[in-house]
């Protein structure tokens, strides 16, 4: 009997384990405090544009992809918004100054390396849109 009430506690946890992370993937945080960024991250800022945003990505990341998949698109019809995608397979000291645990974590970064907000795992385009818009130079439909 001990056995099957040792099953549903770990049964039980999982779940709260699982739901917890499903509930926390994709939301759009607020920005860490400001830190110089690695020389990787700077050059891939875009001066024309008016958010950057750096997705922090591994070589078999499979969540990777679909953030590239939504990241993408958003950028190419979004003025003043620029994507570009950063492997740090073999660079993880980038993601430990930035202080990045998981893959995908998308960064959006103005123009001067300031960083306004942090997305852990696969972003929601509309949700993520709609925290940037106050920082594009045109509005959006």
């Amino acid at each position: 009997m001990t056995g099957l009430w040792v099953l549903v506690a770990v049964l039980v946890a999982g779940m709260a384990a699982g739901l917890l992370l499903k509930a926390r993937n994709g939301r759009v945080r607020d920005a860490k405090p400001a830190r110089e960024l690695p020389g990787p991250v700077a050059d891939a800022l875009d001066p024309a544009s008016a958010v950057t945003l750096v997705q922090i990505s591994t070589t078999f990341c499979a969540p990777c992809r679909h953030a590239k998949a939504v990241l993408g698109p958003l950028a190419d019809r979004t003025d003043g918004l620029h994507h570009v995608e950063l492997d740090v397979t073999n660079q993880p000291e980038v993601a430990q100054s930035l202080a990045v645990l998981r893959t995908p974590t998308t960064i959006a970064l103005t123009p001067d390396g300031r960083e306004l907000l942090r997305v852990g795992g696969v972003p929601k385009g509309p949700e993520l849109l709609d925290a940037l818009r106050p920082h594009l130079t045109t509005p959006t439909p």
